[in-house]
C-alpha cells in the first residue's frame, strides 16, 4: 500500500508528538510557538541521536584526490572533499586506477598519529600510503593520510573513504524525515518525552518508557545483515613501522 503524502513528514511527527503528550486534542492544530519550538526540538533529538548505532542507511564512500606532498584532506562544504561534515570515517582503502584493486589502510588514534616518526610532509616521508587518523573537528572531519602521498602514489591511485554521513534535519513543515520509515513511531515518542516536562507524571512516564523501548528495538534492528565475527587485530603490530605492509 502506498503512503500517504503526509507519512513521516515533521508536520506529522510533531502532531503526534503533541498528542502523545496530552498537549493537543484531536482536530486541533497546533498553535503560538509549538510548532517552531517542537521543530527545533525535533532537530535536536535527530542530531544526537546521529551519535548511537550504526545509522547505516546513511553511510557513503568518499574519494579523496591526491595530492604528492600533502596528506591532510579536509570533508566539509568547500572542503578538498566538498560534502557536508560526516560524523565520523569508519574504513579507508588506497584504489588503483588501473584496474581498482583497493589496498585496505589501517585507521589509527590521535595518539598512535603523534607517535608516528614521520608526519611531516617532506619529500623523506612521503611513500605508499598505509595509514590513516581521522581527526574530528568542529565543522569538518580530516582524513590524515601516513606516509605522505608521493607523485607516485597521487598519479596512479586514490583514497576510498568510507563514512557515516550526517542525518539531515527538518527545515520545514513538509519535509520527510531522513529516516528509514520505521523509525517514525520512534521520533513522535522522543518528541513527546522532551516536551512533556510539566504534565502529569503519569504522562511523562508513558512517554519516556515508550521512547526508550521503540529506541532499543530500533537500534537492535539497525545492523548489517552479515554476521559479526571478532578476530585479533594482527595489524597494530606494524602500526609504527615505515614499511608499508
Amino acid at each position: 500500500m502506498t503512503a500517504p503524502a503526509t507519512y513521516n513528514t515533521c508536520d506529522q511527527i510533531i502532531r503526534f508528538g503533541l498528542k502523545d503528550a496530552g498537549l493537543l486534542q484531536d482536530g486541533d492544530d497546533p498553535v503560538g510557538d509549538q510548532y517552531p519550538d517542537c521543530l527545533n526540538r525535533l532537530n535536536q533529538i535527530i542530531t544526537l541521536e546521529q551519535t548511537q548505532g550504526l545509522k547505516i542507511w546513511v553511510q557513503q564512500q568518499l574519494t579523496l584526490t591526491l595530492t604528492a606532498g600533502v596528506n591532510n584532506y579536509a570533508i566539509k562544504t568547500g572542503g578538498a572533499v566538498n560534502s557536508p561534515r560526516p560524523m565520523r570515517a569508519l574504513e579507508a582503502f588506497y584504489v588503483y586506477n588501473v584496474d581498482g584493486t583497493r589496498l585496505p589502510l589501517i585507521l589509527i588514534s590521535q595518539d598512535e598519529w603523534l607517535n608516528l616518526p614521520n608526519v611531516t610532509t617532506g619529500i623523506a616521508n612521503q611513500g605508499m600510503v598505509s595509514q590513516f587518523w581521522a581527526n574530528k573537528l568542529q565543522n569538518e572531519l580530516d582524513i590524515n593520510l601516513w606516509l605522505t602521498p608521493d607523485a607516485t602514489t597521487a598519479a596512479n591511485g586514490t583514497v576510498l573513504v568510507w563514512v557515516q554521513g550526517p542525518v539531515t534535519n527538518f527545515i520545514g513543515l513538509t519535509d520527510s524525515m531522513n529516516f528509514p520509515t520505521e523509525w517514525g513511531i520512534w521520533l513522535h515518542w522522543a518528541l513527546a518525552a522532551d516536551i512533556a516536562t510539566g504534565q502529569p507524571q503519569a504522562v511523562i512516564d508513558r512517554c519516556e518508557s515508550r521512547a526508550e523501548r521503540f529506541r532499543q528495538m530500533l537500534e537492535g534492528w539497525d545492523v548489517e545483515d552479515a554476521a559479526t565475527q571478532f578476530v585479533p587485530d594482527t595489524q597494530r603490530s606494524s602500526v609504527h613501522s615505515n614499511k608499508f605492509v
